[in-house]
């Protein structure tokens, strides 16, 4: 198994990763050089690590009046000149910016430690030299960024209680639910990180042997992994960050293949200061992007709204509008929700009734997309990936499908399987797809997610529970929903054996079905 792994690695390093790191390298230049008063500076991290930074004071700034200060730590693999466009437009309105390469990409020193305790420290310590160096104010300080930079922040904000508010746009709360939820790796998201870092970075040892463990599917140090993503996840630290009281905001997409929404709205739930939470169409920070180039952007937009109300104190309204702020894949108009429990309140099963058996190791044909691009079409012009329902062969996969709905239905939140599975093999893997399918049988992915299992007792039967990936899906009349199950996914690794065999159930005292959040539109 080890060869298409590295096959599949390398494809990843060479196409997706080389493509964006060049593309985010070639269209944020020319904002460098058009940004005006701006500092390249060294800031030494911890234990000395030299962090290359730049900074933007306003325009006037004389040393009389202190700003609220802006600390932007970068995404993963891009440059120290990632936001200029945006940090010029926000000191333009106040604000003192630092934003700085994280340690071990780029010019910065050290290894990728992947938002580890050095990370952190990092963090602080460019806060301190800004309250040196610059007219910031120790009473009005903000952080947040893109991805990588939205993880930093957060549990940065956990870390150091000076930080009161936070912007933490296509970020991760939870490392492990992200890149290995349902027990499964997520590989082509994995390949991209791995492949970024390897072109624009210095790995770590042991970030080295995670991947290595990762795409080896390591049982044996899966325990490790494991604490090493919790470490590395804000989720961990939730009740200190409430205790600090900064005031988060997150913002993510649908589609997002790398840090998928459900563990945003996990972790936005669990908070208890001011919160926000913000989901749109797209993939992996592909709805921050256009703001990165200093075009209109309604994420980047209310990250500014953001810090003008818990930093500046201006009455802009943002704390009086609903908290959770959808956008729908199919219409593009913005919902608003008191809290995340209400966005999936009305709910109908889809029965999973009878006995339905599969085979293993053959890839039906349904399947999750390809990371970024399947994602990135569909917040463009609402392609999905598709499959003809009709056609998928049922030696691979299983499909049950709802009644035709008379009227447009809403899919708001987070479809949950529940069924009853007896393996021939101790370990395997499945992948749940739900899709949306029209009068000639095709079916438009709604969501799909992976679910591995290890050390089943063969032809013993267990319970599986499943959440989907969240979403915002509406689905026209005359059309119905289905649920397939195969086995083979190339955004995930299997760990089918060859030749097992899957049986699906639906025991009198224990039916099975999938739950759909759903209501009439």
């Amino acid at each position: 198994m080890g060869h298409p792994r590295k096959a599949l690695r390398t494809t990843a390093v060479g196409a997706v990763s080389a493509t964006l790191i060049a593309g985010g390298i070639l269209g944020l230049a020319p904002t460098a050089q058009a940004a005006t008063g701006i500092r390249f500076v060294d800031i030494s991290g911890d234990g000395g690590t030299v962090l290359k930074a730049n900074v933007i004071t306003p325009a006037g700034a004389d040393g009389t009046h202190r700003y609220p200060l802006l600390v932007l730590p970068t995404s993963w693999g891009l440059p120290q000149v990632e936001y200029l466009a945006q940090a010029q437009k926000l000191a333009n309105s106040g604000y003192v910016v630092v934003s700085y390469n994280v340690r071990g990409f780029w010019q910065s020193g050290g290894e990728i430690e992947v938002a580890g305790p050095p990370d952190i420290a990092d963090a602080s310590k460019v806060i301190d030299w800004a309250l040196a160096n610059t007219p910031a104010d120790a009473q009005k300080i903000g952080m947040g960024g893109v991805s990588y930079g939205a993880g930093i922040s957060l549990l940065t904000a956990a870390h150091d209680k000076r930080v009161k508010a936070v912007a933490a746009l296509s970020g991760w709360a939870d490392l492990i639910d992200s890149i290995y939820s349902g027990r499964t790796q997520h590989v082509q998201a994995a390949a991209l990180l791995d492949g970024a870092s390897l072109v624009t970075g210095r790995q770590s040892a042991e970030l080295r042997q995670i991947f290595d463990d990762f795409y080896a599917s390591n049982l044996s140090k899966e325990q490790d992994m494991l604490d090493w993503g919790k470490k590395r996840s804000a989720t961990t630290y939730v009740d200190q960050l409430n205790k600090n009281g900064a005031a988060v905001m997150m913002a993510n997409a649908w589609g997002d293949t790398i840090f998928p929404p459900n563990q945003y709205a996990d972790f936005y739930e669990k908070l208890t200061g001011p919160k926000r939470l913000e989901f749109r169409p797209g993939d992996h920070a592909t709805a921050e992007l256009t703001g990165l180039f200093g075009l209109p952007n309604d994420v980047w937009t209310d990250t500014e709204r953001w810090f003008d109300h818990y930093l500046k104190g201006e009455d802009n309204g943002i704390d009086r509008e609903q908290p959770v702020q959808l956008k729908s894949r199919s219409t593009g108009g913005y919902e608003g929700y008191p809290d995340w429990k209400s966005v999936g309140e009305t709910r109908k099963k889809i029965a999973l009734a009878g006995t339905t058996t599969i085979h293993t190791n053959v890839d039906s044909g349904a399947d999750g997309g390809i990371v970024f691009l399947s994602s990135i079409l569909d917040q463009i012009a609402q392609l999905p990936p598709v499959a003809s329902i009709p056609l998928l062969p049922r030696r691979w996969a299983g499909v049950w499908q709802s009644e035709k709905y008379t009227t447009a239905q809403q899919v708001r939140g987070t479809a949950k399987l529940h069924t009853t599975l007896t393996p021939t093999k101790e370990s395997g893997t499945l992948v749940a797809y739900l899709y949306d399918v029209g009068p000639l049988g095709l079916g438009k992915l709604v969501s799909n997610a992976p679910y591995t299992f290890h050390g089943q007792t063969p032809g013993k039967p267990f319970d599986v529970d499943l959440e989907l990936y969240s979403t915002a899906y509406d689905v026209p009349a005359g059309h119905r929903l289905a649920l397939v199950v195969d086995t083979v996914d190339p955004l995930y690794i299997e760990h089918n054996p060859s030749g097992a065999q899957l049986t699906f159930s639906s025991p009198a005292n224990d039916p099975s079905y999938v739950s759909i959040p759903l209501r009439e539109q």
